[in-house]
């Protein structure tokens, strides 16, 4: 009986983990051994402000949910001590974080991850996390739209002032 309650338990968290990773757009997933208390209270700390969960993982857990979530090659990559970042709306803040966290400490290694349902290794985890924010990305998409409506402007002004200038000319020359 006592297993069978176990079981149960097992098949709901597999099931709020597979609801998890389908609603998110990035997970990484990262070897922690090593990691002392005090490292992982801040790296969590960091990681809930840029609205991302993060938590260790059972392998054999995370490799049912990642198949029921149709990211079967992340199986591959779940050995040793696993945890798992998930981002539901920021593509590369989960990913600079724990990036960034691995190149300051050697025992923390980021392992693979997935992108919008597609298992990425770990270079592409590396890129992703070399982006911009979404807020930077379009703010430079705004300025790069922009730009030609403004250079016309300039260019119109321009010429619009030139013109000013020449019947300001020729009036003061009729004028005397």
């Amino acid at each position: 009986m006592a297993s069978e309650k176990v079981l149960e338990k097992k098949k709901s968290y597999v099931s709020k983990l597979t609801k998890l990773l389908r609603s998110s757009c990035v997970g990484v997933v990262v070897d922690y051994s090593g990691i002392s208390a005090t490292d992982d209270a801040g790296l969590r700390r960091c990681l809930r402000e840029s609205n991302s969960e993060y938590f260790v993982v059972k392998n054999t857990l995370l490799s049912r949910s990642a198949k029921q979530s149709g990211l079967d090659d992340l199986v591959h990559y779940l050995k040793g001590s696993t945890a798992i970042a998930l981002s539901k709306n920021d593509y590369s803040s989960a990913a600079r974080i724990l990036v960034n966290f691995s190149k300051k400490n050697d025992y923390f290694k980021v392992k693979a991850g997935f992108i919008e349902g597609k298992v990425v290794d770990k270079k592409e985890i590396d890129a992703l996390a070399k982006l911009p924010n979404k807020e930077v990305l379009v703010a430079n998409l705004l300025r790069a739209l922009n730009s030609p409506v403004s250079g016309l402007a300039d260019v119109l002004s321009g010429t619009i002032r030139s013109l000013v200038i020449v019947l300001n000319a020729v009036s003061e020359k009729k004028a005397a």
